[in-house]
């Protein structure tokens, strides 16, 4: 989207179909038929439309501090004339306390007459408006390209660290379930073990029995077993 820089020093005059001068209506000062010569309005705006495009800055020095202004200027090489007239200085008289408030008729000619005075064509200042502009806008191309790596190269870092997580958890999870499944097969192995053992120890009761008045020989478990007690969690 273009910016019209020159839009302030534009007056909308022009606009009415009243004539630049107070000469009779549909006639100038030069005869029937002769163009009406432009007024400082249509001059501006010829001017400003005259400006051709510059192409995009070239930034000779990183910029150290984005936030600076000053360096993305300096670092485009967008200099401040000897003259001292930048777009700035203007936006400076346009808000002078002694023309603030006027119309913009008359801050436009006052701001032209300063110019002026000083030897200063408008051009000038319109080409460092446009410059600076350019400046800015290059540099948030710049920003914006930055950012897309930027982010263009963590996400393809995540994708490594997700499936690195993946691959650690999909390891831990099987180690998880080979401990379950190596107490799940102890505990039926002592089951089973337990079971031989009370039939070995009735053995031991019944032959026992006929020659003792009270049996010292115990057939139950020794130890009550924990149910699930040696599951490890996470299965």
């Amino acid at each position: 989207m273009s910016k019209k820089w020159y839009n302030y020093f534009v007056s909308v005059d022009s606009v009415t179909g009243e004539p630049a001068s107070g000469g009779e209506s549909g006639e100038s000062a030069s005869g029937p038929g002769a163009p009406a010569p432009m007024s400082a309005a249509d001059e501006i705006a010829g001017l400003a439309h005259s400006i051709q495009p510059t192409p995009a800055p070239k930034f000779a020095n990183p910029v150290a501090d984005p936030a600076s202004f000053a360096q993305i200027y300096e670092a485009a090489e967008v200099r401040v004339p000897a003259h001292g007239f930048t777009i700035f200085k203007i936006a400076e008289m346009l808000k002078s306390e002694h023309i603030r408030s006027l119309p913009v008729e008359i801050k436009r000619s006052s701001v032209l007459l300063a110019l002026d005075a000083a030897g200063v064509k408008l051009q000038e200042v319109i080409e460092d408006a446009v410059h600076r502009d350019r400046a800015l806008d290059t540099f948030e191309a710049v920003q914006q390209r930055s950012l897309d790596q930027l982010e263009a190269r963590k996400a393809d870092e995540n994708k490594q660290l997700q499936a690195e997580a993946d691959r650690v958890l999909n390891e831990l999870r099987a180690k998880i379930q080979a401990n379950n499944d190596e107490v799940t097969k102890e505990r039926e192995r002592l089951q089973g073990w337990r079971f031989q053992k009370q039939q070995e120890e009735r053995r031991i009761f019944d032959a026992v029995a006929p020659f003792v008045p009270e049996n010292p020989i115990t057939t139950g478990p020794a130890v009550t077993p924990k149910a699930e007690s040696g599951k490890v969690p996470g299965n």
